[in-house]
């Protein structure tokens, strides 16, 4: 059966899992005759949901091999988020909320956890996305409405999730018969994607056209779900595809190797992203800025679900709390304490220390802290005397000599759209004193973002935790299509 949605507003009605052992597979998406109008929007009524096709066991994909084997075991922590309106805010213009979040988990949780976005963006949009803001690099990536799964930097695809979408799928019989409807217009072809057609409709002709365009695809027999979304966008995909298919399937993936993760945490703001939250036994956080239909979809069908919240604070902000009212890690981010030399650490802790350092470097050159030669000093302590700076460019400096530089720079970027952050941030014990950090270290200045790929060595030796770990060796070089054509503004 062919059946429609309104995205970002899809009605999902899952069985319960006694009742149903294709619990996961159960997500429903009503005609829109469902819909009862509002002055607001639209109201959901409940259906009963009809098991879509069971989804199959994951076959083996090389890049899940580098998730995977990146954890001894299960995941602490898994979030799956939601990008536009969730994780990042575009109106926040300074991206605090973003930046907030990035500090805390790259501290907290990026080694022992894994982080997942979920977006409708196609690929060529969601990398336009990281151009534009300071994100995160994701273990894993769902894009395209839950149509493309990929792993690693390099988003190596998941070729089990496209023979499972492949079924019943057949992208000529939609070209075919959406070519019969006149009023609808082909997005840009960067959105045209192997399991995702993609349309501008006008938005007093949307329903008729769905109801109709409907009618000839399933006439045809191909089994697609038609979303439309915006007052203009119209997506017909296959009936498996979506966000939560796509969690189902991941997480049966991890099952099967015996690393289904401990904690799953699922984060979302508008309609579409209500196939997250109807996945059993996750968490999930609806941030203070979610959209009606959301909101309206959580009162019919999880409003006594004591697992899912609705945030105060809005996009990665409402994701924090989330963290914290679940009791799910740490959710006190770096950046909101004021005294980073008071950290209170019970062990040594190599992602706390490099966050912290280069937390300070942005505020010092931010004149956010005080002009004060007690910082420098004990930038000089935490730093080895023979300990040795190796430059992008190549050039070596002493560790001092980089301190030194520090502190003719006091304020230099003081009232302008400077930011630091580091991102994947993977310490490795080498020692029984001493650890090697690999990370890439960003900078955001105005509207350029330069990036560098850092490898720290870090001692214990002859110092307590309250002291911190000691910067003994700092390597660094240009991450690819991210480096600098002025070396001389590029400090640590």
């Amino acid at each position: 059966m062919l059946r429609i949605g309104f995205h970002p507003s899809p009605v999902i009605i899952p069985n319960s899992k006694k009742s149903n052992p294709n619990y996961y597979n159960c997500i429903h998406f009503v005609r829109p005759s469902s819909f009862l109008p509002l002055r607001s929007g639209w109201r959901f009524v409940p259906t009963r949901c009809s098991s879509l096709p069971e989804i199959p066991l994951p076959v083996k994909v090389v890049g899940i091999d580098s998730v995977m084997d990146r954890l001894s075991g299960s995941a602490r922590l898994m979030i799956v988020s939601d990008l536009d309106h969730t994780m990042v805010d575009h109106h926040d213009t300074e991206n605090m909320s973003l930046l907030r979040f990035n500090a805390l988990w790259e501290a907290n949780f990026r080694d022992n956890s894994l982080l997942v976005f979920s977006t409708g963006r196609s690929p060529t949009l969601y990398k336009e996305l990281r151009k534009e803001k300071p994100m995160l690099t994701p273990d894993i990536t769902i894009m395209s409405v839950g149509t493309e799964i990929t792993y690693g930097n390099n988003m190596v695809p998941d070729d089990g999730w496209v023979e499972f979408l492949n079924q019943k799928w057949d992208r000529k019989i939609v070209t075919e018969e959406t070519s019969k409807f006149s009023e609808l217009t082909l997005q840009s072809e960067t959105e045209q994607r192997p399991h995702k057609v993609s349309f501008y409709v006008p938005k007093d002709k949307a329903q008729d056209i769905m109801k109709s365009l409907a009618a000839r695809l399933e006439g045809r027999g191909l089994d697609a779900k038609i979303i439309y979304s915006g007052g203009m966008d119209l997506d017909i995909l296959p009936q498996g595809a979506g966000k939560g298919q796509a969690l189902a399937y991941l997480l049966k993936k991890f099952k099967a190797e015996s690393k289904l993760p401990n904690n799953t945490l699922v984060c979302g703001d508008s309609g579409n992203d209500a196939e997250l939250f109807s996945i059993p036994d996750v968490y999930g956080v609806m941030v203070s800025n979610a959209q009606e239909e959301l909101l309206q979809w959580h009162a019919a069908n999880a409003k006594d679900n004591p697992k899912i919240i609705h945030a105060t604070e809005r996009c990665a902000a409402g994701i924090i709390q989330a963290i914290g009212h679940f009791k799910l890690g740490p959710s006190v981010s770096p950046r909101d304490v004021s005294d980073l030399s008071d950290s209170h650490l019970e062990k040594f802790d190599p992602a706390y220390e490099v966050v912290k350092f280069n937390l300070f470097v942005e505020k010092w050159r931010r004149a956010e802290v005080e002009k004060s030669e007690l910082y420098l000093a004990n930038m000089r302590v935490v730093c080895s005397p023979s300990g040795v700076f190796v430059h992008p460019s190549g050039v070596e400096k002493s560790l001092g000599d980089c301190v030194d530089a520090l502190r003719n720079c006091y304020g230099d970027q003081q009232g302008k759209s400077y930011r630091v952050w580091v991102d994947q941030v993977l310490p490795t014990q080498v020692g029984s004193d001493s650890w090697l950090v690999k990370y890439k270290k960003w900078e955001l200045s105005g509207e350029k973002q330069r990036c560098c790929l850092t490898t720290v060595l870090l001692s214990s030796k002859g110092v307590t935790v309250a002291e911190g770990l000691t910067w003994v060796h700092v390597h660094q070089t240009w991450f690819a299509g991210a480096g600098s054509t002025d070396d001389s503004t590029w400090l640590f």
